[in-house]
C-alpha cells in the first residue's frame, strides 16, 4: 500500500513540475512578444543633402563716418568778431567760416611793409657796391620772417574751410573770446566711409576695389554701392579680425555720420554640400551643430557637423557629412542617436 502511494505521489510532483515549465515558456515568449511591441517608431520628414553653389556672403555692422573731420579753430587766442556759418550749412573748400580780432595782423602787416621797403632799397645799395653781403643777407632773413609771420596771422585771423562738407558743430558766438573748443567742426560727407572686422580667416578674399551693398536702418528700401578703399595691414589680436575701410561715393548725401548701417561683403563662391535649415540640431550644453542621418536599416545616427554659411533656408555643411546623405528636417525633437523611425509620405 505504502507503495503504491509513493508512486501516485512522484507521479503527482512530476506532472506539477512539467506543468510549472510549460507556463514559464509560455510566459517568457509573451514578454518578448510585448517588449517586441513596445519599440517606438517616429515618424520623420526627409531631405537629401546636395551639392550647391553657395554664395560667400557676410553682412557686417557699422556706423557711417565723415571721410574727414576738421576743426576749426585759431592758432593762439583772441576775440571773435564775426561768424560766417552756422549749423548744417554745406560748406565748400576755401569758404570763409570766422573773423578773429585783426589787430595783431594790422601790426604784422605793417612790420612786412616796412621790412619790404629797407630789403628793397639796401638790395638797391649791395648792387652798387655800397653795402656788405652780410648785411643785406640780414635784412633780407627779416624780410622773410616778417613775410612768414603776416601770412600765419592772415591764415588764423580769417579762418576758412580746408575741405568741403558740412558744418556740424559751432561752439562759439559773435564777441566771445576763442578759449580752446574748435570754433567749428567741419566734416565731409562726399564721400562717407564706413569701417568693418573682416575675420582673419576672409580677409585674404577681400580686395581693395570690391564692390560692396551698403543698407541703412534710417533709409528703408534703399541700398548704397561703396568700395574697398584700403584693408589695415594688421589683425588685432584679441578678435582675430582685420579691419576693412569701405567708401561710398554718397554724392546726394543722404548717408550722414553716426548712422547705423550694414555692409553686405562678398568673398566669392564655394560648391558644398547643403542640406535645409530645419536639419541642423543644437547640441544641448555645448556650441556644436548635428543632423540625423538616416540608415538603411530605418534608424538614425546622431552626426557633428561643421556649418559655413547660411544662406535662404539652407546651411552649408563644410564637414561631416556627405552629398547624397539623407538627413531629417522634421520629427528630430523625440529622436536619439539610434532611433528607429519610419518616413513619412511627402
Amino acid at each position: 500500500m505504502k507503495t503504491i502511494f509513493r508512486i501516485l505521489l512522484c507521479a503527482g510532483v512530476v506532472m506539477t513540475m512539467y506543468g510549472c515549465g510549460g507556463n514559464q515558456k509560455k510566459n517568457a515568449s509573451s514578454s518578448d512578444e510585448m517588449e517586441a511591441d513596445s519599440v517606438e517608431v517616429s515618424l520623420v520628414a526627409v531631405e537629401t543633402a546636395r551639392m550647391q553653389d553657395v554664395p560667400q556672403t557676410d553682412v557686417f555692422t557699422s556706423t557711417v563716418q565723415a571721410f574727414a573731420v576738421n576743426n576749426i579753430a585759431p592758432q593762439a587766442g583772441g576775440r571773435i568778431e564775426r561768424i560766417h556759418a552756422e549749423v548744417g550749412d554745406f560748406v565748400s573748400q576755401g569758404k570763409m567760416l570766422a573773423e578773429m580780432n585783426r589787430s595783431q595782423l594790422d601790426q604784422a602787416r605793417l612790420k612786412l611793409l616796412n621790412d619790404s621797403t629797407e630789403f628793397g632799397r639796401l638790395k638797391q645799395l649791395y648792387d652798387e657796391g655800397g653795402l656788405s653781403k652780410s648785411d643785406l643777407d640780414a635784412i633780407e632773413m627779416s624780410f622773410k620772417v616778417s613775410r612768414s609771420t603776416y601770412q600765419n596771422l592772415l591764415e588764423n585771423t580769417f579762418l576758412r574751410s580746408p575741405i568741403s562738407g558740412v558744418v556740424s558743430v559751432r561752439n562759439y558766438d559773435r564777441g566771445d573770446m576763442y578759449g580752446g573748443q574748435p570754433i567749428f567742426v567741419v566734416q565731409q560727407i562726399t564721400p562717407v566711409k564706413l569701417l568693418v572686422a573682416v575675420s582673419e580667416t576672409d580677409y585674404t578674399k577681400v580686395h581693395v576695389g570690391d564692390a560692396v551693398e551698403i543698407t541703412a536702418d534710417a533709409l528703408p528700401g534703399e541700398t548704397f554701392t561703396g568700395k574697398v578703399k584700403r584693408i589695415y595691414p594688421t589683425v588685432d589680436p584679441t578678435t582675430h579680425t582685420v579691419t576693412t575701410e569701405i567708401q561710398v561715393t554718397n554724392a546726394d548725401r543722404k548717408l550722414r555720420p553716426g548712422m547705423f548701417a550694414k555692409a553686405k561683403v562678398e568673398f566669392g563662391v564655394n560648391h558644398s554640400v547643403t542640406v535645409p535649415d530645419a536639419a541642423v540640431v543644437k547640441q544641448p550644453g555645448s556650441g556644436q551643430r548635428s543632423v540625423f542621418v538616416l540608415n538603411e536599416d530605418s534608424t538614425v545616427s546622431l552626426r557633428i557637423v561643421t556649418l559655413g554659411r547660411h544662406f535662404g533656408t539652407s546651411y552649408e555643411i563644410l564637414d561631416g557629412l556627405q552629398e547624397g546623405e539623407v538627413v531629417v528636417t522634421k520629427g528630430h525633437a523625440s529622436l536619439k542617436n539610434g532611433s528607429a523611425v519610419q518616413v513619412m509620405d511627402k
